[in-house]
């Protein structure tokens, strides 16, 4: 019997049309999913008329074509019943969702709500002007005051919320908020879905109740594990371990999150199938081993499951795989054929049915995929392996890393607009170490609390798996185009999944196969050398570099021998990191920070770690402004020291000798932006001028001065906001001009009138929202030239 022959799909279009119709709802709302569930109702009614013979004469048909119309009907028919239910269930979700007097309070409205967390409290992103560090709360709502109205509701909101006095906040502990309703639910960065309002607290929680007993052993669990992770293995290993077994990446440093998401290796840290496989299967065996029957063991392992749910907390992917287990386990308690294939539909039908908003979760998707992948593709790609002589452990290990690829590709293309061409590799690589990390890692977790020291020696045997773990991960990502961009949404994703289906389409024939496999052979000898054994971006002889680190900026002056000076580190600390890393840069004699907005400084830890750095330097005044705070507090963390500059002041640093234009020290600036260091660096190829984020105010003060501001490169100031006078521009006449900007950012830079005052005066424009990391070089004729790291040499 082939691997196709043992799968059951007839439940794999119910679960397809469930998806749909709940997509349909959470984006189009309760009126469009009524005129869907009253279509269904009416096209059900009309294939049971059809199928029961009533509507059509009677004809007489052979046997067997009569048994299948009669199955395709039942099936249409099953489809249809499914769409209607699903879409009748969620048009009464949507519309409590739209009524929900929340959902109606004008924005601004002060509320004063009693809320119970639904996950950990997540730090996002803060405000690129500084300011308190945020956290995202998902939470069901308990009862409102609004508008001097006390009433008791449901429904789930989205709540944001300084970090202090909510980050150690627990699942299902209640609390009361006073706080506003949100101008507009999606800036909140919440996706279509039955969230019915995006609240802003202000300040800490009103009042907190004592969390439950098992969220508090739950939340106890993970503590001790990372604790125990932490005296036992290095910052990096310490802080995967945690996210491996138990889901917390609290603590994974962020040069580690970004080679993992670099080299396709991410759904490591996000506890699904595998974990719960593991469980499942520990727990039935040691039942079996001691002698307890079937149905016992297998409401035992559903109290594991269970427990195991509590503890990594329910993720989609945790919840998919949970729900896939209790499935398989009421087939093996009731005694049905278990088969992974009905049991993922069924899951993904009850999932969806009780939190229908996991429809436009993509980590939902990517598990539900994938999984799905595993279940029809993996089996006939390791029968054809084998059939061509490949071992059986081998043809399996490669199988389900290239079919899981292949089948999420897509989803991942459409939701980040990238694709990592080393996945398969590195995911093969990686394989011989999870199970073992797992079972010890579950063990470590069962011990951290009771037996601590027992659990700080056992997690110490995982750091020789943990250490291959990140060293893939980092060579991987560290590889010449190892991540390919792509467009986002459905054009990325008919891009990769059409090409997807064309290659395996056309490798079924032998012929296509031999000359697919020279094809790839002779890229392969071409692209390897140049690619690895060339010189990498930006090649020898870069001077200048701005890193794509978003809606920030990131620039580097090289100095020689591997060093190179800092200006700006970017909002956060992965892109700055990579970025000096794909340079080679491990030394950093001066960090010079242009002002103290967060999407300028917050990602300087990325500068630090890691590094040899000599000195951070500020503006004037800047140590004793409020703002400072992070800053002084990551330059102590790594001992380096912090002092400020004054304007005058000339920097000499190997090849390069930096002088300090601005601000005026005379003059008091109305924002922080006009605070602004203005530099102008003097290097191999000419002279460079980095104003920072300076204004109109500050750089016609600076025109006004008579400062020599003529240069070779400038570096756009503000991400190219209009606020960039055209004398300014008029008086440096760039021939490259650099614009540090964030894809598709919302504040529209750059500005159109910038741009055309930069071609104006014949300036050659560089974006890192569309170049990515860009360098300037000098060529062999002595002219500049441009370069990126994903398109080359643009020009002179």
């Amino acid at each position: 019997m082939t691997a196709q022959a043992t799968v059951d799909a007839r439940l794999l279009p119910c679960a397809v049309a469930a998806w749909a119709a709940t997509l349909v709802g959470l984006y189009s709302g309760w009126r469009i999913s009524a005129l869907v569930t009253a279509a269904a109702v009416l096209g059900a009614l009309v294939v049971a008329l059809f199928a029961t013979g009533s509507a059509v004469p009677c004809v007489r048909m052979r046997r067997g074509h009569s048994h299948t119309r009669n199955g395709v009907m039942r099936g249409v028919l099953a489809v249809l019943v499914v769409t209607a239910g699903f879409g009748g269930a969620v048009a009464i979700r949507m519309w409590f969702v739209e009524h929900h007097p929340l959902a109606t309070a004008p924005a601004g409205t002060w509320v004063t709500a009693v809320v119970e967390p639904t996950d950990d409290p997540r730090v996002v992103r803060g405000s690129p002007f500084g300011g308190e560090p945020q956290v995202r709360i998902p939470v069901a709502i308990r009862h409102v005051t609004l508008g001097g109205e006390s009433m008791t509701v449901g429904g789930r909101a989205v709540v944001f919320a300084p970090a202090h006095g909510w980050r150690h906040l627990l699942p299902g502990q209640r609390v009361t908020l006073r706080g506003r309703v949100s101008e507009n639910v999606a800036s909140g960065g919440t996706d279509p879905g039955t969230s019915v309002a995006v609240l802003r607290a202000d300040g800490p929680p009103r009042a907190t109740e004592a969390p439950s007993a098992l969220a508090e052993w739950a939340g106890g669990v993970r503590e001790d594990l990372a604790e125990v992770s932490a005296r036992a293995l290095g910052p990096s290993a310490a802080g995967l371990f945690p996210g491996l077994i138990v889901g917390d990446t609290s603590r994974l440093p962020d040069d580690v999150r970004e080679d993992f998401r670099v080299s396709g290796l991410t759904h490591l840290t996000a506890v699904s199938g595998a974990n719960v496989s593991i469980l499942l299967g520990a727990v039935l065996l040691l039942v079996r081993f001691v002698g307890i029957g079937p149905r016992t063991g297998a409401f035992l392992a559903g109290v594991a499951l269970v427990l195991f749910v509590v503890v990594v907390r329910p993720s989609p992917s945790v919840v998919r795989a949970a729900a896939m287990g209790a499935v398989a386990l009421l087939a093996l308690v009731v005694g049905r054929q278990r088969q992974a294939l009905p049991a993922l539909c069924a899951a993904i039908g009850i999932l969806l049915l009780v939190w229908p908003e996991l429809a436009v979760d993509v980590g939902f998707a990517l598990s539900a995929t994938a999984t799905a992948g595993l279940v029809l593709v993996a089996p006939v790609w390791v029968a054809l392996l084998q059939a061509r002589g490949w071992p059986r452990a081998v043809a399996e290990v490669c199988a389900v890393s290239c079919a899981a690829y292949v089948v999420t590709a897509p989803i991942l293309a459409a939701a980040t607009g990238t694709v990592s061409v080393v996945a398969v590799v590195a995911n093969v690589l990686v394989t011989p170490v999870l199970a073992p990390l797992t079972v010890l890692g579950s063990v470590v977790a069962l011990c951290a609390s009771a037996v601590p020291g027992v659990a700080e020696f056992l997690a110490r045997g995982a750091a020789p798996m943990l250490w291959w773990l990140t060293t893939v991960a980092d060579r991987a990502a560290s590889l010449p185009s190892a991540e390919l961009s792509l467009p986002d949404g459905i054009p990325g994703a008919a891009v990769i999944g059409g090409s997807a289906l064309i290659g395996c389409v056309l490798l079924r024939h032998r012929r296509i196969r031999v000359v697919a496999g020279i094809a790839l052979v002779s890229t392969l000898m071409v692209w390897v050398p140049v690619r690895l054994f060339a010189p990498g971006w930006p090649s020898n002889g870069w001077a200048f570099a701005a890193c794509d680190v978003g809606q920030g900026d990131a620039v580097v002056l090289a100095v020689g021998d591997g060093r190179a000076v800092v200006v700006d580190a970017g909002p956060e600390s992965a892109p700055v990191d990579r970025c000096l890393r794909r340079l080679h840069i491990d030394s950093v004699p001066v960090v010079i920070i242009s002002h103290l907005h967060a999407d300028h400084m917050g990602g300087v830890r990325g500068v630090l770690q890691g590094r040899r750095v000599g000195e951070v330097i500020v503006g004037p005044g800047a140590v004793s402004r409020d703002t400072v705070g992070d800053l002084a507090d990551a330059a102590g963390e790594f001992g380096v020291r912090i002092r400020e500059t004054t304007t005058g002041e000339v920097l000499r640093v190997g090849t390069v000798t930096i002088r300090i234009l601005g601000p005026p020290a005379e003059r008091s600036a109305e924002s922080e932006n006009d605070l602004s260091l203005v530099m102008v660096a003097e290097t191999t190829v000419g002279r460079i001028l980095l104003p920072g984020d300076a204004e109109a105010p500050a750089l016609d003060a600076l025109v006004r001065s008579g400062a020599d501001l003529r240069a070779d490169v400038l570096k756009v100031p503000h991400h190219g906001s209009r606020t960039t006078p055209e004398a300014f521009v008029a008086a440096v006449r760039p021939r490259v001009a650099v614009i540090s900007a964030g894809r598709d950012n919302t504040f529209g830079h750059p500005h159109p009138e910038i741009v055309e005052a930069l071609n104006s005066v014949g300036s050659r424009i560089l974006r890192t929202d569309l170049h990515g990391d860009v360098a300037v070089v000098r060529a062999g004729s002595g002219a500049l030239a441009v370069v990126s790291d994903s398109r080359g040499t643009i020009g002179p």
